[in-house]
């Protein structure tokens, strides 16, 4: 990760180095906080963000999940100001290939209680590159972790607050120790959820497989783009229970996610995955998703918002 010169903090554009909260803001001692991360990408007409508006919505959703408002020295920030912040972020960053806003609060304050504590949003870009590494392209591998997926009777599953990665966080530190790249959780009942950042696809048995919204998993932008996608390219998309029999046995296993893109998956728990390369499938929808994330389809051109 390469740092940007400027991040949008509450109002205005700071350098890196001034972008500061106190050490008693609630979110950084209680999590309270909801983001997202998205990519741009350079195009034929200039810097475009992929899928911006459906990140955007995601946010404000997330705000209305953890029951945020955000004002700002007396203006109220919405959908149109939040969108248009982040244009304004990527373009004072001209190296940017990722961008993370945050909503969080910020106030000061000891105890659990978040009502009247005051939030802020940051807006934050850096030049991320590949998030698994080159090397990764090739053919991820992946453990699959002993920490669960949180369910959505102990923490707002589909929603990307800040604390509720703690646990991906741990997985994840799991898998690099272990010398893999990734991890796969799975939920209380036993079945595939996600990686630690990225949702998950299977092909086996000439069927694309993926696990439904229902089984704790976050609603990617990535994930239902490739959905949309494959279906459109004519293969047989499911969402469903995928059993971690089905994962180990699949032809053909990759994640999806904004950081991720798309990554193939060649080795599960030291059980190779196919024949151990990169697969056909995989390959044909990572190609037609780098042409339209890049502005080079026309027929999704409404999926990138040029700044």
């Amino acid at each position: 990760m390469d740092k940007t010169e400027f991040i949008w903090l509450d109002g205005k554009l700071v350098k890196w180095a001034d972008a500061k909260v106190h050490v008693l803001s609630h979110a950084l001692n209680y999590g309270t906080g909801v983001f997202e991360g998205i990519r741009v990408y350079d195009t034929p007409k200039g810097k475009g963000i992929f899928r911006l508006k459906d990140h955007v919505k995601r946010l404000m959703d997330g705000c209305k999940v953890m029951g945020f408002d955000l004002e700002i020295d007396g203006k109220k920030y919405g959908y149109d100001e939040v969108f248009e912040a982040i244009k304004e972020t990527v373009r004072a960053n001209p190296n940017a290939d990722y961008v993370k806003p945050c909503i969080f609060l910020a106030g000061e304050e000891v105890g659990l209680n978040p009502v009247n504590v005051k939030a802020s949003l940051a807006i934050t870009t850096v030049h991320m590159g590949a998030y698994l590494g080159e090397d990764a392209a090739s053919g991820a591998t992946l453990i699959i972790s002993s920490w669960q997926r949180p369910d959505n009777l102990c923490a707002p599953a589909g929603a990307k607050v800040n604390g509720v990665y703690v646990t991906s966080c741990l997985a994840k530190r799991d898998a690099i120790l272990s010398g893999a790249n990734e991890a796969v959780m799975l939920n209380s009942a036993g079945y595939v959820a996600e990686c630690t950042g990225e949702n998950i696809f299977i092909y086996r048995h000439g069927k694309i497989l993926t696990p439904k919204t229902s089984n704790s998993i976050l609603e990617g932008i990535t994930r239902n783009s490739i959905i949309e996608v494959a279906r459109d390219m004519g293969y047989d998309v499911l969402e469903t229970d995928v059993s971690r029999i089905e994962l180990l046995t699949a032809d053909e296993v990759w994640m999806t996610g904004t950081a991720a893109e798309i990554n193939p998956v060649t080795k599960i728990d030291n059980r190779v995955i196919g024949d151990g390369k990169v697969g056909e499938v995989a390959s044909a929808i990572h190609k037609k998703f780098a042409d339209i994330v890049r502005g080079k389809d026309s027929e999704y051109e409404g999926w990138v918002d040029l700044i």
